[in-house]
C-alpha cells in the first residue's frame, strides 16, 4: 500500500511538473503576459520614500492593534466562558492585561514614529 500511494504521489507531482510545458509547447510572448497592454512602460511610484516608509509603518503598526484587539477580545471571551474555574479566570485575565499592554506599546510606537517622520521630513523639505 505505501508503495502505491508512494508511485500516485510521483506520478502526481510529475503530472504537474509536465502539464504546463505541454500546454504552452508553442512558447509565450511579451502579449501572453500583458506586457503590451502597458506600452512596456513600468514605472515606479513617483512618491516620497519617507511617506512611502511613514505609510508602510503606519500600515504594520494596524494589523499589529487589530491583533492585539482581538487577543483582549478573545480574553474577554475566555473569561465569560469560564464557570467560576480560577485557572481559566485568570488565564483569561492574563491575556486581557497582556493585550491591553500590547495595544499601549504599539499606540507609543506609533506616536514615536509619527513623530519621528514628522520631524524627518519637515528637517529635509524645503
Amino acid at each position: 500500500m505505501k508503495k502505491f500511494v508512494g508511485f500516485v504521489a510521483t506520478l502526481t507531482i510529475a503530472a504537474g511538473t509536465a502539464l504546463p510545458a505541454v500546454t504552452f509547447a508553442q512558447g509565450l510572448t511579451a502579449n501572453d503576459l500583458g506586457v503590451n497592454a502597458i506600452s512596456n512602460n513600468i514605472k515606479l511610484g513617483s512618491g516620497d520614500v519617507r511617506q512611502t516608509a511613514a505609510n508602510i509603518i503606519n500600515v504594520a503598526l494596524g494589523f499589529l492593534g487589530i491583533i492585539a484587539v482581538v487577543i483582549v477580545l478573545v480574553g474577554g471571551f475566555k473569561y465569560m466562558i469560564s464557570g467560576g474555574n480560577e485557572e481559566k479566570t485568570s488565564e483569561a485575565k492574563n491575556l486581557i492585561v497582556s493585550g491591553i499592554i500590547g495595544l499601549a506599546i504599539i499606540l507609543s510606537a506609533w506616536a514615536i514614529t509619527s513623530f519621528v517622520i514628522g520631524q524627518l521630513l519637515s528637517a529635509t523639505s524645503g
